[in-house]
């Protein structure tokens, strides 16, 4: 016998999207460009990649599940400087934890946090991250999908008090995936209010953070502290280096927050068994702890998405949302029609957005867009996208 909840998980976007695209096949000669997953495509900084190497030896240790000490402090120091966090600083011991990718702790923290025994729901952006839906079925929990309107983002003014009073977790992101827009401070403001108001946990995937164009984004423990909420109540943030470092298999981030929350999660993770690699957290800490390889990351997101401006222009609804590293682009046919035959006619894969999204009431938020991730190296982007606007035109 199975746990009947996985019966509730439903097929991933990928899994989906390959099997649109079964069977067809590439013109000739033509290399297949990928801009359908999330994953960075620049060079990993080789001061990172050294740290691993001169630490190898220590993979004959176990390593603790808390992290190491200089670790916790590596990453607090950068979350008080980041989000200015001087008046109320993050403390190393008690409000972090590091992970192995945001992905599993995003995933865990709803195992460890919700209360089966009363249900309730998990309100969630509708089109999503699909770990938030999985986490919600595997605690019990009932997803509640609020749709993104045309700001990329959630009206969260018009949930009612009535799916507050039944939340057990929120998951908002921001900057968003798959749109890149960024929730503004006085809409994080209003949702800690709500959080404290109707006791759930408010968590924040911050995994894009880093990669902005002009101003950086603000965090949920940014407007917190300028709350005077000193102590996070019901707050929790992810990130990771992923995306920030372009240390996609490297599988490090970390969760920061609530101590009433840390806490028990530790305790949760010992008990899970995910204890970050001691050899891995030495080379994070040494790249939590740098900004230049950051800063150049940026600029090359900054140049894909002018080329992308470009290139495209207005033959493509799409626009730049100053954040993130997704296009979210409204196409002339369904996003489906549109996936398959940009494939079939270039090589280039995209997501469809009804992949990202679920339907309500007869509507799927998603549905008529596709996601573009500009991962790839400019070169390759700017390929693509030349290629993409070639199909366009025809």
């Amino acid at each position: 016998m199975l746990n009947p909840d996985l019966q509730r998980l439903k097929p991933y976007p990928f899994e989906q999207l390959a099997a649109l695209l079964s069977g067809i096949q590439p013109p000739a000669g033509v290399t297949p460009i990928p801009l359908s997953i999330g994953e960075p495509q620049h060079a990993p900084p080789q001061f990172v990649l050294d740290a691993l190497t001169e630490h190898r030896g220590l993979i004959a240790k176990y390593p603790t599940t808390k992290g190491t000490e200089t670790l916790r402090t590596a990453i607090a120091s950068w979350l008080d400087q980041r989000f200015s966090l001087t008046r109320s600083p993050i403390d190393p011991e008690t409000q972090v934890i590091p992970v192995n990718g945001t992905r599993e702790a995003i995933f865990a923290a709803v195992q460890a946090a919700a209360d089966r025994t009363v249900g309730g729901l998990l309100v969630m952006p509708n089109p999503f991250y699909q770990i938030y839906e999985g986490a919600a079925f595997m605690a019990g929990l009932t997803p509640h999908y609020l749709p993104i309107d045309a700001s990329g983002q959630p009206d969260y003014r018009a949930v009612s008090d009535r799916v507050w009073a039944d939340c057990q977790f929120c998951f908002i992101c921001t900057p968003g995936n798959p749109s890149g827009t960024v929730i503004d401070e006085e809409t994080l403001e209003y949702l800690i209010k709500k959080a404290n108001a109707f006791d759930f946990w408010l968590a924040s995937d911050e995994c894009y953070s880093e990669i902005y164009r002009n101003t950086p984004p603000p965090g949920l423990l940014e407007v917190c502290a300028q709350m005077g909420h000193r102590d996070y109540s019901q707050c929790l943030v992810f990130h990771s280096l992923s995306k920030r470092s372009n240390l996609p298999g490297l599988r490090s981030g970390f969760v920061a927050g609530d101590a009433s929350f840390i806490a028990p999660f530790l305790k949760y993770r010992t008990y899970h068994g995910c204890s970050m690699s001691m050899a891995v957290q030495k080379a994070s800490e040494l790249a939590w702890s740098d900004e230049d390889h950051v800063m150049v990351n940026r600029g090359l997101y900054a140049e894909k998405f002018q080329a992308a401006a470009d290139i495209l222009g207005d033959q493509l609804d799409s626009h730049d949302p100053g954040a993130g590293f997704y296009l979210w682009a409204k196409t002339p046919t369904g996003c489906d029609t549109f996936s398959r035959d940009l494939y079939a006619a270039t090589g280039v894969t995209v997501l469809p957005g009804q992949f990202l999204g679920r339907e309500v009431d007869g509507v799927n938020p998603g549905a008529g867009f596709v996601r573009m991730a500009l991962v790839a190296e400019p070169n390759t982007c700017r390929e693509a996208l030349q290629r993409i606007q070639r199909f366009m035109t025809r």
